[in-house]
């Protein structure tokens, strides 16, 4: 496989200052607009990086399932490898790659815990089936699929109505302090509009590409 040739070249649209929203989260808000409109699979799927103790970072893919003046906000099992990276360091990046129309967004902030009772009204909306996998599921940890199946069952049986929130299961939201909205361009020259906080406001830079 010749993966040097593999390239496409950008140039369905270009990104300038005026183009931009007044802050972050209004430009975002526009930008996935677009990516629904043009029926992107999983628009909302972003990449969470976070970094253990030891320096080492690890990178997943995640649904965005909450958006407002405070961040964006995902849902996980706090036990997992990303809940217990943030617990210890709670810097994280975020990567919406939408490649069908050339764009990015980068999201470089701080994640804070959300509050029980928002954790239990997402919590209450999910498809029966996801609830019971949040109990079966110890995220991250090493398990056969047998040992999967026999966990589901058993939360099928031992909650045959309602689901309650697992104890470990839980809710962030992350705080921008800088997003970048890239926007792809012929020979490689891309568009790299960043809002980076500052003293309570957003200011904008152009990065090289």
């Amino acid at each position: 496989m010749d993966l040097a040739s593999l390239r496409e070249e950008y140039g369905r649209a270009g990104l300038d200052e005026g183009d931009l929203a007044p802050d972050p989260i209004t430009m975002f808000e526009a930008w996935m607009r677009d990516a629904v409109d043009a029926q992107l699979y999983d628009p909302n799927a972003m990449v969470v990086s976070t970094v253990g103790a030891d320096g080492a970072p690890s990178a997943r893919l995640v649904l965005l399932k909450g958006l407002g003046p405070d961040g964006f906000v995902f849902y996980t099992n706090t036990h997992s490898r990303k809940g217990e990276e943030l617990a210890g360091n709670p810097r994280c990046a975020l990567l919406f790659p939408w490649h069908p129309l050339e764009r990015q967004v980068r999201v470089d902030g701080v994640a804070e815990r959300l509050p029980q009772e928002a954790v239990e009204a997402y919590f209450a909306v999910r498809p029966r089936g996801s609830q019971l996998g949040a109990w079966a599921s110890p995220q991250s940890r090493v398990v056969t699929r047998d040992d999967l199946a026999e966990a589901y069952a058993a939360a099928e049986e031992r909650y045959p109505d309602a689901v309650p929130v697992p104890d470990e299961w839980g809710g962030y939201v992350v705080r921008p302090d800088a997003v970048e909205f890239w926007q792809g361009r012929p020979g490689r020259m891309h568009d790299r509009l960043r809002y980076r906080r500052t003293d309570g406001s957003w200011a904008v830079e152009r990065l090289a590409p």
